[in-house]
């Protein structure tokens, strides 16, 4: 079993992050505010799902983010013709020892890429149900322990259909984060050629700032980060007005209010505090909530977005009277 890490202070935790953030942005340009939220989630012990079309950097912003966490990375392709245990791991015969030895799949790593993640079959996409919740997968009658930290982060393409298959919600619920990349501005694309330009080749490397027991250590010391009762109050009250927009047919359940709290502790982290105020939370709202929403048939066939919808929630909730804004 592995032993619980020393909880890191507060500044410690936050100048890795910063190093850890600046050490991927030499690799990846555009994304500071969606490399933050996914490592904050990282941090707060989450998975994310990056959503957005092709082209803009989504898998190197994964990888650079392993490789700059210390963190062993996995990288499965996903298709419409894989199974479960291409991702879990099988037995096979040995035949040294003419036994059945189970081979691990790519899930048992530090960070997993599930690349294009609605293009696999749903029976495939349940297979990772178990690793992101419990941290372990259960093959051929026996559970085995994942290795910790484990994180799945998962790319998924909006606006291609055929031959893909919709994220159900109780795997959508699965991520903390669902976030959107977007283009690159004029500037910033520009430096994406000129930097592809100075490096004279395709990968662009990315330098290891701390190790997985150092990842462990932060994420137990944002476990110590002080919330008010009021401001775990605020994430219920929004989670509850999901519940009742009458655009919404489904809100979004605990377990929404629950990651809205846990990544404003890390958000609050990384800005240099050990406590939370409501601007973390509003911060990560849309991000945390929005996937979560299941549409009315009127409201989709309106073409609502339910990130606006949250916006709306969020506008209409009143926040705690009293939390305090300094140490």
């Amino acid at each position: 079993m592995t032993p619980t890490p020393t909880p890191l202070p507060v500044t410690d935790v936050a100048h890795h992050a910063r190093a850890v953030l600046d050490e991927v942005g030499t690799a990846v340009v555009g994304m500071h505010e969606a490399l933050e939220t996914a490592l904050a989630a990282v941090l707060a012990g989450g998975h994310v799902l990056f959503e957005d079309v092709p082209g803009l950097g989504k898998t190197l912003a994964a990888r650079s983010l392993a490789t700059a966490l210390g963190l062993d990375f996995a990288r499965l392709q996903c298709t419409p013709d894989l199974l479960p245990s291409d991702v879990t791991g099988s037995s096979v015969f040995d035949p040294a020892t003419r036994e059945f030895v189970f081979r691990p799949g790519p899930v048992f790593t530090g960070l997993f890429l599930a690349d294009e993640i609605n293009r696999t079959a749903p029976k495939t996409q349940s297979a990772l149900l178990e690793a992101m919740a419990e941290r372990q997968v259960s093959a051929e009658g026996e559970t085995r322990p994942l290795p910790r930290p484990f994180h799945v982060v998962a790319t998924s393409n909006p606006v291609e259909y055929e031959g893909t298959y919709p994220l159900p919600e109780a795997q959508l619920d699965r991520f903390m984060v669902r976030l959107a990349v977007g283009y690159p501005d004029r500037s910033q694309e520009h430096d994406v050629l000129m930097r592809r330009v100075a490096r004279r080749t395709e990968e662009a490397p990315v330098r290891q700032v701390v190790d997985a027991d150092t990842v462990r250590a932060m994420q137990a010391g944002v476990e110590a980060t002080e919330v008010d009762p009021d401001v775990a109050a605020y994430c219920v009250d929004l989670a509850a007005a999901t519940r009742r927009h009458p655009s919404l047919e489904v809100g979004a359940s605990p377990r929404g209010s629950q990651n809205l709290l846990l990544l404003a502790r890390a958000i609050a982290v990384l800005d240099g505090r050990d406590f939370v105020v409501p601007e973390d939370v509003k911060r990560i709202a849309v991000p945390v909530l929005a996937h979560r929403l299941t549409l009315t048939p009127t409201a989709w066939a309106s073409a609502v977005r339910p990130e606006d919808l949250v916006r709306e929630i969020l506008a209409s909730v009143a926040g705690p009277a009293t939390v305090r804004d300094a140490p």
